[in-house]
Order: C-alpha cells, then structure tokens, then sequence
C-alpha cells in the first residue's frame, strides 16, 4: 500500500510578516496577488523612504533654528529657489518610474536598465546647467527673492551649497526612481538612511563648530546635507550597477540610446512642467509672505517643514500607486490598476486626516520644538493649524496624480496644477493677503481652498479612464 502524503497549503501571510517582508525587501510580483498586500510591500518602504527624504529639511530647521530668525529666513529663501530642482528631478523622476514600471510588468529587465540609464544622462547634464550659475549667482538670487542685506550676509554661502550642490538633490531622485520603478523600495529606503545618518551626525557638528569641525553657521546645515546626500548618491550607483533580483545596469548598457531617450524626454518634459508648476507657485507665495518680514518668513519656513514631513508618507503611497498602475498597465491588467489607485487613496485620506486633526490641537508645541521666538511661534502655529484643514484634499490630490503619472500621462496633472496653482492660488493668496489685509493668513488659506479644487479635479479625471490607454 503506497503511503499517501497531504500537501500542506503555506500559511497565509500576516500583517506583520507583510511588514518585515516590505521593510526586508520583497520579491513578489505586483501584478498578481492579493492588491492590499501589493499595496503594503511597496508603500511601507516608500513611506519610509519619503520620511528619511524629509528628515533633511527638518533636522536642518531643528538646529538652523537655533541661530535665529535671518537664519531660518535663509533656508526659507533657498528652499523655494531649490524649488526648481526639485521640479526637474521630479519631474524626471515620475518618468522614469512609470518607463521602468511599465518594462517590469513587460517582464523585460533589460529595458527598463536602458531607460534608467538615459534618465541618469539627463539628470547629469541638467545638474551642471543649474549648478554652475547658481554657484556664482547666489547671493543675487536672495536678493531677487526680497532678502534683506542681513538675511544675504548670513546665507550666502547656505545659498551657494544648497544651489550649486541641487545635482545631489537630482541624482538621488532619479537613482530612487529607477529602484521604485522596478518594485525595489526597500533597496531606495534603505539608501536613504545612509544619506540621512551622515547628515544627522555632521549637521550640528558643522552649524556650532563641535570637536575638531569648522563652525561655519547656517552655512554647515548645507554642507552637511550636501555631503550625506552625495554620499547616498555613490552608494546608489554601487547598488544598480551591483544589481538586485529585479535590476541591474550592466557596462555595455551604459551609452546614449537616443530613441529611449527622447521617448524619456517628450514625458519627462510635461513631468518636469507639471512640477515646475506646482514648486514655483512656492516662490510666488513666500514672495507675498516675505512682505511681512522676516518672523512671517520664518514661521511660515517652519509650519511647511513640518508639513512636509507629515506628508512625505503620503507621497510614499502616492508612489506606490504609481508604481502599481505602471506594472499592471505593463501587465495588461488597468482594472487592477484602477483598484490599486481608489484603495490607496483611501488609506491616504485615514492617515492625512488623524494629522490634521491632531495639528488642529497641538499645532503650537510642535512648532516650540524648532524655536521659542515669540514673534514667530505664534504666526507659525497659524500657519500649520490653516494647512491641517486641507489634509484631507492634499490626500487624495497627490494619489489621483500620481496614477496619472504611473500611466505615463503627465499631461493632465500639468493641467490641473496650471489651473490650481496659478489660475486659482497665486490671485487669492495676493488678493486675501493684501487686498482683504489677513496678510500671512490668507496666502495660508489659498493653499487649502487650491489644494481641495485640485483634488476634486483629479477625482473626476481619473474616473473619466482615458488613462487606461496611455502609451510609453
């Protein structure tokens, strides 16, 4: 008599399994499966990855914040004058990872390594063509920013690193891009923390001059940051040419292919609009701020770093849904990419809404732990407490784009950024801070009322579905 053996069905993954599994690197296929355990796998390491990516601006403010309202003021200044490198490595970014998506869910590796290294040649001659100028033209560009002469004497050189040193910025962007386009987030995570680490340690040594450390003022935050972030670049570099189990750049890939590359181009240009559009409507706001002098300017610095750690683990979802409708649309599957993009905004919305209202209550003590000014904490509490009222818009805003991205078409959410940044954000921040004289506060108000209208806008697109059919 034969003996029989049962098969033991493997046990169902758990939560937290699911969790270390993300946090460890994982090696499922996104186009098959459970959706909600795709979901988990991509946006737990790119949640953690946005943070990290946000932890530059606050551990900077942190300890900047120390040396003064002109101090902070700088970083302000230079942050929205960044605001244009972060638009092209973004921009550049969305692309490469919808290209390297959709190749991955080809199951085709080896051209979404080509792709990644056109992305790579774009993002290096981009840098030196901003870097350069900005090295010699900083001071002129705070001046052009409304600075007044104390604010320039002090972040000059704040101004020179952070402007001149954007191909860090760029390159970082763009390697992490590559890594979340092919479903590797951990991998893009854990670079990350190298970057961070080395920034966390130099930041204070090189502001106050600690051990045998140069001090240098405002001027050592963007030494540090510049110094930790080229650093995560080298090791980015190490790892795609190393290769992980979904892809590797190999040496005779390393050459210009022009089709890829103008294909890269032609979306990366909308791409790069798109959030040209949305960053520079920062300048045109801390322009109007700046009008109500430095202890505006600083609080405002201060409540926008915060937020944007708040919501950097939203743009980690938002990439995971990216990347999802990328390699399902690869995989021929736009009914689970269109699932993947509800659910994830949905998870968006419970996290986004639970921070806002806690800022509505404890706005203040969270700004007292960058400053104890008493002309700024207050304008600063404002400031965040008028923002968390939007939370909720700003949630499903960046998902819906986001998937328009994935898709490769960049050129809707250009047009409903056009609209609601410039059409609808810069007349009503200018005319309720001017015209009605609620001053700080009404350009804080336009960014709520615009940021709801472009969620609602991005809601109805997408349900129209024409992304569904979107080429690249």
């Amino acid at each position: 008599m034969e003996t029989q053996q049962l098969a033991v069905a493997p046990a169902a993954p758990t939560f937290w399994s699911s969790i270390r599994e993300a946090i460890r690197g994982s090696h499922q296929d996104f186009t098959t499966g459970s959706l909600n355990r795709a979901i988990i796998l991509l946006a737990i390491p790119m949640v953690l990855e946005m943070v990290l990516e946000s932890l530059f601006a606050v551990v900077d403010v942190f300890w900047v914040g120390r040396l003064g309202a002109d101090a902070v003021a700088t970083v302000g200044l230079t942050e929205s004058l960044l605001s244009l490198i972060f638009a092209i490595g973004l921009g550049l970014s969305l692309s490469t990872t919808a290209m390297v998506a959709r190749r991955i869910g080809e199951k085709d590796p080896a051209g979404a390594a080509v792709a990644g290294v056109q992305a790579i040649a774009i993002g290096l001659v981009t840098s030196a063509i901003i870097g350069i100028p900005s090295l010699f033209y900083a001071p002129d560009l705070l001046r052009l920013m409304g600075a007044s002469p104390q604010v320039i004497a002090v972040g000059s050189g704040y101004a020179r690193i952070a402007l001149g040193g954007g191909g860090a910025i760029m390159l970082l962007f763009l390697n992490n891009a590559i890594f979340r386009g092919a479903g590797d987030a951990a991998i893009a995570m854990r670079l990350l923390w190298v970057s961070n680490i080395i920034n966390l340690i130099l930041d204070p040594c090189l502001i106050f001059g600690w051990g045998p450390f140069p001090k240098l003022g405002v001027t050592g935050a963007a030494a540090a940051t510049f110094t930790g972030r080229s650093i995560g670049v080298l090791y980015q570099f190490y790892r795609l040419l190393r290769g992980t189990e979904r892809i590797r750049i190999l040496r005779r890939q390393i050459h210009i292919n022009l089709q890829v590359l103008v294909r890269l181009l032609r979306v990366s240009l909308t791409g790069i609009l798109q959030f040209a559009i949305a960053h520079t409507s920062w300048i045109g706001l801390v322009r109007i701020v700046s009008i109500f002098g430095s202890a505006a300017l600083a609080g405002y610095t201060i409540a926008i770093r915060i937020l944007i750690f708040i919501i950097m683990p939203s743009w980690g979802l938002s990439n995971a849904a990216a990347t999802l409708v990328g390699q399902n649309l690869g995989a021929k599957q736009p009914e689970r990419a269109q699932i993947s993009v509800w659910r994830t905004g949905f998870y968006n919305m419970l996290f986004l809404g639970a921070i806002g209202i806690f800022f509505l209550f404890f706005a203040t003590p969270a700004v007292r732990l960058f400053t104890q000014d008493p002309a700024v904490v207050p304008l600063a509490s404002a400031c965040l407490r008028i923002l968390s009222y939007g939370n909720i818009g700003y949630a499903y805003g960046m998902v819906m784009l986001q998937a328009f991205n994935g898709a490769g078409d960049t050129v809707t959410p250009t047009i409903v950024n056009f609209f609601g940044f410039w059409i609808l954000e810069i007349p009503l921040a200018y005319f309720l801070a001017i015209s009605m004289r609620m001053e700080a506060n009404g350009v804080y108000i336009s960014i709520v009322i615009a940021e709801c209208a472009i969620a609602g806008a991005g809601i109805l697109l997408f349900r129209r579905g024409k992304w569904k059919g979107q080429k690249i």
